[in-house]
């Protein structure tokens, strides 16, 4: 079984969540018209029992779609059961003073289908970690807590170096708050399943 990469699941997810949203706005946009008009007005076709329907199926299709990405997008499984995954390795990396401390030299190579576990700490502020592709595509992120494990578990399945970038607005210096080439991953030749211990 192939690991479906975030490139792949953007577009899908792109095309399900705009027509998703438009339908909210819909919705919003008749409450809004709705209530412009004078209390006597009952010209609208959309009664409460149509209102409420709708209303009901976008819950739903919300459901739904949280569901359907359960099952296709591999990452919402790794998760929910990381627990019992057992990773390949962890590496433990230190967010502070708007910086992060890596635990070696970069890069840090990661073999293609390893399963890592990444342990970020912050010791001040609220920070982000995001790992990012070199055309500004995020693979990954997670907000830091202060004085916590802040854990992500991923397999990779895409060669390449990678960048971490803080995800989180923890003041102007925050916007600095980048590491370039600080993973490599390599030996991409197929792609592999994560599996449970």
């Amino acid at each position: 079984m192939d690991i479906t990469t975030t490139h792949e699941v953007l577009g899908t997810l792109k095309a399900v969540y705009t027509i998703y949203a438009l339908a909210i706005i819909s919705l919003v946009g008749w409450f809004a018209y709705r209530v412009t008009q004078p209390p006597k007005s009952t010209k609208s076709f959309i009664t409460p029992k149509v209102f409420y329907t709708y209303l009901g199926l976008l819950v739903l299709t919300g459901v739904g779609i949280h569901i359907l990405t359960y099952n296709k997008i591999p990452w919402v499984a790794w998760e929910l059961k990381k627990e019992r995954i057992q990773p390949d390795r962890t590496i433990e990396i230190v967010a502070k003073n708007h910086k992060y401390i890596l635990p070696e030299v970069k890069p840090i190579v990661i073999q293609c289908g390893e399963k890592v576990k990444f342990n970020v700490k912050s010791e001040d502020l609220t920070y982000g970690f995001g790992l990012f592709r070199k055309d500004n595509s995020m693979v990954f992120q997670m907000q830091v807590v202060p004085k916590h494990d802040n854990v992500i578990l991923w397999q990779f399945s895409e060669p390449g170096v990678y960048d971490i970038i803080s995800t989180e607005y923890s003041g102007p210096k925050g916007t600095w708050m980048k590491v370039e080439n600080a993973v490599r991953v390599e030996s991409c030749y197929k792609k592999v399943a994560m599996k449970e211990q």
